[in-house]
C-alpha cells in the first residue's frame, strides 16, 4: 500500500517539476516579464513517507498505522482497520451463545459499562485506546490518516475487562448441584463460555501490547464442555396430541437439539406438552367455494420436578381448500412453519432469563 502512494505522491511531484521547467523555457523565449507559477502541493508530511512511525508518537508508548482513501471518512476507516489487523479479527463464537451474550448484555454494563461496544464485537472493530492521531489530504481528493493506540492506556482498558468479565463467569457459575443440572445450569455455562472467548480476544491484545497477562483466563471450551455434559445427562421430552406424521413434533424437537439439548432419553427434568385442535370454521361449506379449517395451538414448557410451566406458547392458524382433508393438510404446515421460524428464538430468550442478573 505504502509503495502505491509513494509512487503516486512521486509522479505528482515529477509533473508539478515538469510543469515549472515548461513556465521557464516560454519566460526565456518570450518579449514579456511571465506569469508567477503556482508552487506545487507538497508531496506530504514525513510520517506518510515513513511507513507508519511519527515524530510526535513513539513506538514505544504507542502502536500506529497509515489508512488512505478518498475521503476524510473513509483514510480514519482504513488507519482503524489497518490497527484491527495488527491483532487479528476473528473469534471462534457459537451463535447461540452469542445471542445469549447479547441479549444479557445489560450484565455485562453493570460490571464492565467501558467498552462494552468491543466485547459485542464480532473481533475488535472498536479498540480501546485508539484514536486518529493525524491526518493530510493532497488537495486532490486524496487523503491519509494515522491512527495511533496508547499501549499503556489500552493495557489498563482491557485488564479491566478481563477482570470484570472474571468476575461475571465467577458469578453466573456459582451455583448449587441441583442449579448445575438444570437448563438454567446449561444455559449459565453457555453464557460464561461466550464471555470467556471474549476475554481470550482481550488477553491477545495485552500479549501483543507487550504488557503482562491477567491471571485466571480461560478458553471458553471449558464451559462449553460443562455445558454439553449437563445437555447429555438431561433430556426434554416432547408430546404432541393429535400430529401428524409427527411433524409438529419434529419441529419443536430441532428447536432443542439446535442448542445441544436431547429430546429423548429416560431422564426427563422437563416435558414440552403441546396440544392442538383442528377444526371447520362455522362458515358452512358451500360446492365449489374453499373450506376453512381452524388449528389452535398451546405448548407448554413444564418443570416435571415441580409441575410448574416455564414457557407457554400458544397461536392459531387458518388454511382453506376445496377440500377438507386438504385444508387440514394446509394447517399443519402453516403451523410447521411457524414453529420452525418462531420457537427457537422463543426458546433462546428463555435461555437467557434463566442466567442470574447480577
Amino acid at each position: 500500500m505504502f509503495g502505491v502512494n509513494r509512487f503516486r505522491l512521486s509522479s505528482l511531484l515529477k509533473a508539478g517539476l515538469s510543469g515549472i521547467c515548461l513556465v521557464l523555457l516560454f519566460a526565456s523565449c518570450a518579449s514579456g516579464p511571465a506569469p508567477a507559477a503556482a508552487a506545487p502541493r507538497a508531496a506530504g508530511p514525513e510520517w506518510i513517507r515513513a511507513g507508519g512511525t511519527h515524530e510526535r508518537f513513539d513506538s514505544n508508548a504507542y502502536m500506529t498505522a497509515v489508512g488512505h482513501g478518498t475521503s476524510r471518512q473513509a483514510a480514519e476507516a482504513s488507519a482503524l482497520g489497518q490497527l484491527v489487523m495488527v491483532f487479528g479479527t476473528d473469534i471462534e463464537v457459537s451463535i447461540e451463545s452469542m445471542e445469549i451474550y447479547r441479549r444479557r448484555g445489560d450484565v455485562v454494563v453493570q460490571e464492565a459499562s467501558a467498552g462494552i461496544e468491543v466485547a459485542l464485537g464480532a473481533g475488535m472493530a472498536n479498540l480501546i485506546g485508539t484514536e486518529i492521531g493525524d491526518r493530510w489530504d493532497d488537495g486532490r481528493g486524496n487523503f491519509v490518516a494515522f491512527a495511533v493506540m496508547n499501549r499503556e492506556r489500552a493495557a489498563r482498558a482491557y485488564s479491566d475487562l478481563i477482570r470484570a468479565n472474571l468476575n461475571i463467569i465467577n458469578n453466573v457459575t456459582n451455583m448449587t448441584a441441583a442449579e448445575r443440572n438444570s437448563l438454567s445450569g446449561f444455559s449459565r455455562y453457555r453464557f460464561a463460555a461466550a464471555i470467556a472467548d471474549m476475554n481470550v480476544s482481550y488477553a491477545a491484545v495485552l500479549s501483543i501490547l507487550g504488557m503482562p497477562a491477567v491471571p485466571g483466563v480461560r478458553n471458553g471450551d471449558h464451559y462449553r464442555l460443562a455445558a454439553m455434559n449437563i445437555a447429555n445427562s438431561i433430556s426434554v421430552g416432547i408430546n404432541v396430541d393429535n400430529d401428524r406424521a409427527g411433524r409438529l413434533r419434529g419441529a419443536f424437537a430441532s428447536a432443542f437439539t439446535a442448542f445441544g439439548l436431547r429430546t429423548d432419553g429416560a431422564n426427563q427434568p422437563y416435558v414440552l406438552e403441546v396440544s392442538l385442535v383442528v377444526q371447520p370454521t362455522e362458515h358452512a361449506a358451500v360446492a365449489g367455494r374453499p373450506v376453512f379449517v381452524r388449528m389452535e395451538l398451546a405448548a407448554n414448557l413444564i418443570n416435571t420436578n415441580t409441575g410448574a410451566v416455564l414457557l407457554p406458547y400458544t397461536f392459531n392458524v387458518r388454511e382453506g381448500h376445496t377440500v377438507e382433508s386438504e385444508a387440514n393438510n394446509r394447517a399443519f404446515m402453516s403451523a410447521e412453519r411457524r414453529i420452525n421460524s418462531e420457537y427457537r428464538n422463543i426458546l433462546t430468550d428463555h435461555l437467557t432469563q434463566l442466567i442470574p442478573r447480577q
